[in-house]
C-alpha cells in the first residue's frame, strides 16, 4: 500500500500487527522509519523555536529602530534651531 502521507502512529500500529501476527521480519524496519518520523519532528519543533525567536528579535529589533529614528530627528531639529548646517 503506497502512503501519501505516513503517520508515526501508522508506523506504530504496524508494530503492534508484527506482534498479534508474530511476524518480526519487518520489525527492524519499522523501527528504523519510527526513529527517523520522530528525529524529523524534533528537528521540526526546534526549526520552530529558533523561528520564533528570530520574529522576537527581528520585532525588538524594529521597535529600537523607530526609535533610534525619533531621536536622530530630534538631533536634526536641535542642530537646525542652533544654527548648525549640515555639510552635503
Amino acid at each position: 500500500m503506497f502512503y501519501t502521507s505516513r503517520y508515526l502512529c501508522d508506523v506504530l500500529e504496524e508494530m503492534r500487527q508484527c506482534i498479534k501476527t508474530l511476524r518480526f521480519d519487518i520489525l527492524p524496519g519499522l523501527i528504523e522509519e519510527a526513529q527517523a518520523m520522530g528525529n524529523r519532528m524534533e528537528s521540526a519543533i526546534e526549526d520552530k523555536k529558533i523561528l520564533d525567536d528570530l520574529k522576537d528579535t527581528i520585532h525588538d529589533l524594529k521597535r529600537e529602530k523607530k526609535k533610534l529614528d525619533k531621536e536622530i530627528k530630534l538631533a536634526k531639529r536641535k542642530t537646525e534651531d542652533l544654527g548648525i548646517k549640515k555639510d552635503s
